[in-house]
């Protein structure tokens, strides 16, 4: 396994060196759908490594268009997402997304189980990030709390407990510089911190939940 692996990190520096990865996000652009799939996925298996980010970031803003574009739940959204994921481990690239923040809101309202779980990977790296606190809490989701329910899929309700926990730890640590009234009554900012009662409502039922990490992550939201 060892040997496997250092062979993919060699061919990942040659193939870097050769220019591959400008050869391989030119295909982006392209027409044909299942190019624009398996351009994305050849780019998130080289995304691993460090120095491939630095090139492949000059991608982001071009990926999130084909995110935005593709057909809902689509193969080639997956795609976009998956990469994304990758690229926003680190904060470095962050702000190439925020842009796409409406349209990253509105695939957890309206995409698929298997849309939602990859769509709030790449929120929860960019909730984690308190330069991107604010950019999140203007967002409009009004399907929002229906994310808390018991009976929604693990997955979906650990990964949406976290994104909620980052934006409270966030908004907590403003030291009441946070400015209220730049917020719609619509905003996350809203659902998870000025009408809370709701939300709070939501974490009261869940501390019942059967799963230890469910009620880890409540927790973390109310003791915050």
């Amino acid at each position: 396994l060892i040997i496997l692996l250092n062979i993919w990190f060699i061919l990942q520096d040659i193939i870097r060196n050769l220019d591959g990865l400008s050869i391989i996000g030119g295909m982006l652009s392209d027409c044909v759908p299942k190019v624009k799939e398996k351009a994305l996925n050849a780019l998130n298996n080289l995304s691993m490594n460090i120095k491939n980010q630095e090139e492949i970031q000059v991608y982001i803003t071009q990926v999130c268009r084909n995110v935005e574009s593709a057909p809902l739940n689509s193969d080639l959204q997956l795609a976009g997402l998956r990469l994304l994921t990758n690229m926003s481990v680190t904060s470095d690239y962050h702000h190439k997304m925020i842009n796409s923040i409406p349209c990253f809101l509105h695939l957890l309202s309206e995409g698929t189980e298997r849309t939602q779980i990859q769509v709030l990977k790449v929120l929860v790296n960019l909730s984690a990030n308190p330069a991107m606190t604010r950019h999140l809490l203007r967002a409009q989701v009004p399907s929002l709390l229906l994310l808390f329910d018991t009976c929604i899929n693990r997955d979906i309700l650990l990964r949406a407990l976290a994104f909620a926990a980052n934006l409270k730890k966030n908004v907590n640590n403003e030291d009441g510089t946070m400015i209220q009234d730049q917020y719609s009554e619509d905003s996350i900012f809203f659902t998870l911190c000025r009408d809370s009662t709701p939300f709070a409502q939501k974490l009261a039922s869940l501390l019942h939940h059967p799963d230890t990490e469910v009620k880890e992550q409540v927790v973390r939201i109310l003791t915050q």
